[in-house]
């Protein structure tokens, strides 16, 4: 007997929960926050909600470009590569519309947005796998 489409086994992948997207989408979207937020604090502004959304957007852009291009939802987990390709998208991505918007771009805010996106971007990951291999042993 030949399988017929409905009969044959299902070779695709397993379903990511739900669950793990979301918390994903939040976390990263958090980080992005953080980064705007510590950026807000180094410098006076007349209101701090439009302050950090003025330095959010454009890596929010480029973290919402990075998860589509990568299609991040099917492992939204990984700190590779879902993790590292976000943070680049991320910054390069954020920096692309801080220049054409004619924000600054100085050396230090390149390194300092390089390092911070990296380690939250990268890092909440890292330390996910770490707590899903623990759990896994127990």
């Amino acid at each position: 007997m030949t399988p017929t489409p409905s009969t044959a086994p299902a070779t695709s992948r397993p379903a990511v929960r739900t669950g793990a997207v979301a918390l994903a989408v939040v976390l990263d979207v958090v980080a992005v926050l953080a980064f705007a937020a510590g950026g807000r604090a180094t410098h006076s502004a007349d209101s701090p909600l439009t302050a950090v959304l003025t330095i959010a957007w454009p890596f929010l852009v480029g973290l919402a470009v990075g998860w589509v291009v990568l299609r991040a939802w099917r492992r939204p987990l990984a700190a590779w590569p879902t993790g590292l390709v976000l943070w680049v998208t991320t910054w390069v991505v954020g920096m692309a519309l801080r220049a054409a918007t004619g924000e600054g771009l100085a050396t230090a805010f390149l390194v300092v947005s390089a390092a911070f996106l990296l380690a939250t971007l990268v890092g909440w990951r890292l330390v996910a796998l770490l707590v899903v291999a623990v759990r896994g042993r127990a």
